[in-house]
């Protein structure tokens, strides 16, 4: 029996872009990296994955060294191969070389004891695109407390 635990999400992507599609990756890590990262010792700030011969690497991920690491912690900000099959590789990498996509990584979470980081196709959104989400969050936020008072009356 496979469990799921969230061990981070990044909030700013869906805010920023249009994710078209998810896509479940493995990582390479070393053990201070995943001590680091179940600690919750990561940021998502200007990362995302990017192909180098054939393979794709995640840039910009920093990972903080663990604190009771030793002289051979890792480094914060070292590129970090991603895992899939190559026939998933291909068809990402089709995919994310079309006009204004770009891979960036979504979410980071244990499935049973490995560390999956969930990556999404994503294009860029428009200042416009943005203030239009907001607008319509905030609609259905205010619909909902109509109803909530409805019913409690």
């Amino acid at each position: 029996m496979d469990y799921t635990k969230n061990l981070a999400t990044n909030r700013k992507a869906r805010h920023n872009y249009h994710v078209e599609k998810d896509i479940e990756c493995g990582i390479i890590l070393m053990g201070t990296e995943v001590k680091s990262i179940k600690a919750g010792n990561l940021n998502f700030q200007d990362s995302y994955a990017s192909f180098e011969n054939d393979e794709l690497y995640l840039l910009n991920f920093h990972i903080s060294p663990f604190k009771q690491g030793s002289y051979n912690n890792h480094e914060p900000m070292r590129k970090r191969k991603l895992l899939l099959h190559k026939r998933e590789l291909k068809k990402v990498k089709i995919q994310a070389e079309q006009k204004g996509y770009t891979l960036i990584p979504l979410s980071v979470y244990l499935k049973g004891s490995l560390i999956k980081i969930k990556i999404g196709l994503c294009k860029g959104k428009k200042l416009y695109d943005k203030r239009e989400d907001i607008k319509n969050r905030d609609i259905s936020k205010s619909i909902e407390r109509e109803l909530k008072s409805v019913k409690n009356e």
